[in-house]
């Protein structure tokens, strides 16, 4: 996890890093959110990635 709190989001089908985010410090449990993919066209899940 980053010092400053931003995350990088990559895509769990293709694995193409697309978004960065800010999170909560406290936080244990790595993000995971449903977000656009541009390479893949559609909705898939994205994961934190360190």
């Amino acid at each position: 996890m980053a010092k400053d709190g931003k995350v990088i989001l990559a895509c769990s089908e293709c694995l193409s890093r697309n978004y960065t985010t800010n999170r909560k410090k406290n936080s244990q449990k790595r993000l995971e959110l449903n977000k656009y993919c541009p390479k893949c066209g559609r909705k898939t899940l994205h994961k934190e990635t360190k």
